[in-house]
């Protein structure tokens, strides 16, 4: 689906000037988005997988949840309408705690050329994983997998395709955060 969504420059702040999501992809204009990891007790993720219709990275495992953020959309309500929407789950803002923020420059082709400023959010999963309900034009799969098992997977060269391909220290950045909160 096409949203406006805001122009941010290098370092996320807002121009004051919008555009469509697709004419910021098609022109490599910078704007926000927002991930969400979800964790449980047992130092389990929970991951997706991305739908085979998606433009970008379609059938590999990513992020929990991830979107774009409309224009004029705090950060913090744009993480909880995607977590509505992709996986039918309804969570209070005190539940997500802000990590930081990523930058991803990629370009996909021509006119595919991505660049985002990621809010990053962790949040303990508080349901089980059968009581999720999927977007199916977003995600087609969910799975718990422990930190451990997800490491070796992303460092492994023969598994780490099966992955949008986040740098390693995204990762880690991640992982630490939620392994300090268990």
């Amino acid at each position: 689906m096409d949203e406006l969504v805001d122009i941010v420059d290098f370092d996320g702040n807002v121009t004051g000037k919008t555009c469509l999501k697709s004419e910021a992809h098609k022109r490599g204009y910078w704007h926000p988005c927002v991930h969400i990891w979800f964790y449980t007790n047992d130092v389990k993720i929970l991951i997706q997988k991305r739908s085979v219709s998606k433009d970008t990275y379609p059938d590999l495992w990513d992020v929990s949840v991830a979107g774009h953020i409309g224009a004029g959309e705090k950060p913090i309500i744009a993480a909880q309408r995607e977590i509505l929407e992709e996986i039918g789950h309804s969570v209070l803002t005190n539940e997500l705690k802000l990590i930081g923020n990523y930058k991803s420059d990629y370009k996909h082709h021509k006119f595919l050329i991505d660049r985002e400023f990621h809010y990053i959010y962790i949040a303990k999963l508080s349901m089980t994983i059968d009581e999720l309900v999927l977007q199916k034009e977003e995600v087609t799969e969910l799975k718990l997998i422990s930190i451990e098992n997800l490491k070796e997977q992303i460092l492994d060269k023969h598994t780490s395709s099966g992955f949008v391909p986040y740098p390693l220290e995204y990762f880690t950045m991640v992982f630490q955060f939620i392994e300090k909160q268990l």
